[in-house]
């Protein structure tokens, strides 16, 4: 077994000053580097006051390679810092010319990398690309639908006028049957539900108020938007799915297309428009089941009902649902197309991909309803 590494340091007095002796010994290598607190401590006497000489020697000295070039060149370096004379002709032949070829060529100035803190740029930079994949694929997705709007709004999008009105048809009107059904009965539900309790005061007359405020403010567009998600957003994930499938996306690709301003740009925009105006239809369609409530079941006559509808109905509560509605087409729009276009290449996945498209929307929704009422409330509108 060969012998571990040793540094031995000794000092003497001449009348120059101090004089260190750096004896090494042993199988000096990387396999059975010597102690570094031994290292460290011979470099630390070398920077005591009244040293004037250093002394490199080998003792007993087996194999040694790099790391040991490393340590003498570190002790040359340090002994040239601070004027220190040194003698190496204690050590191998071969060791001594592989140190002074170390020295042979200057470091070139700014080649050393420095200490100096990244700036802002790189810093976010490094933050995103640290993010888990999913977190970096949505935002690479959005970043594509902000790039290919950027492009539509200087004309230069590919984006087939045709393909936008055909969506426009089928998240609009398509849609209305039943947004309709789904706001009827909304609309009755928060009738029934405040005639329970403004029953007892006898205050049914503000049944109007409630249902009026409830579903402009916020009712219609929340269950338009889910509506759309279970709907639209659905279909957008499953058909682009299909065609990532099919490879009909890569062939777009290959062909020079740009697939998100031909796919996913038109679809955008057409929920955008439509939904705010299904959010209008859906108000509409509850303030017309809490009618049927209230005149036909609590006994209120229809102008008494309509005028109390009216009064309690402000602009600021119908430009809120129409934020509303607005932000929920651009989530489901989103979502949908998000999924749809990060689908695999199996049928399997095309069924996992729509079921994460309306859990993802649905979610979105209210998570967006929640800031955008908390926003409402900080602002007091």
């Amino acid at each position: 077994m060969p012998h571990p590494a040793t540094l031995t340091v000794t000092s003497s007095g001449t009348p120059e000053g101090a004089s260190l002796r750096l004896a090494v010994g042993g199988a000096w290598n990387l396999a059975a580097p010597p102690q570094a607190a031994a290292r460290t401590a011979a470099l630390a006497r070398l920077r005591e006051p009244g040293v004037a000489s250093v002394v490199l020697a080998a003792e007993d000295l087996g194999d040694w390679d790099s790391s040991l070039a490393i340590f003498v060149a570190g002790v040359i370096r340090t002994c040239r810092e601070r004027g220190l004379s040194v003698d190496t002709s204690g050590l191998p032949a071969g060791l001594t010319r592989l140190v002074d070829l170390s020295f042979a060529v200057p470091e070139r100035a700014g080649a050393a990398r420095g200490d100096a803190r990244p700036g802002l740029l790189e810093r976010i930079g490094g933050a995103v690309l640290a993010l888990p994949r999913p977190v970096g694929s949505a935002l690479d997705f959005i970043g594509e639908v902000a790039s290919a709007l950027s492009r539509l709004a200087r004309g230069r999008a590919d984006m087939r006028r045709r393909d936008l009105l055909q969506f426009m048809s089928e998240s609009g009107s398509a849609a209305l049957p039943i947004v309709s059904l789904i706001s009827l009965l909304v609309g009755l539900i928060l009738a029934f539900v405040g005639a329970v309790q403004l029953r007892v005061f006898g205050a049914q007359i503000y049944v109007a108020s409630l249902v009026a405020i409830a579903m402009v403010r916020v009712m219609g567009a929340i269950m338009t938007g889910i509506t759309m998600a279970g709907r639209t957003g659905a279909s957008y994930a499953a058909i682009l799915g299909t065609m990532q499938v099919n490879e009909e996306v890569d062939a777009l690709a290959t062909m020079g297309l740009r697939p998100v301003e031909q796919l996913v740009l038109p679809r955008l925009l057409a929920l955008v428009v439509m939904l705010p105006l299904l959010t209008i239809y859906a108000d509409v369609m509850g303030m017309l089941g809490g009618f049927i409530v209230g005149v036909f079941m609590l006994g209120l006559s229809p102008m008494e009902y309509l005028n109390a509808t009216r009064e309690a109905m402000t602009m600021a509560n119908v430009w809120i649902g129409i934020t509303h509605g607005t932000v929920f087409g651009v989530v489901v729009a989103l979502c949908g197309c998000y999924h749809g276009m990060r689908c695999g290449r199996s049928a399997s996945a095309v069924g996992a991909a729509t079921t994460a498209a309306v859990v993802s929307g649905i979610v979105s929704i209210i998570v967006c309803t929640a800031f955008i009422t908390v926003a409402c409330e900080v602002l007091g509108i």
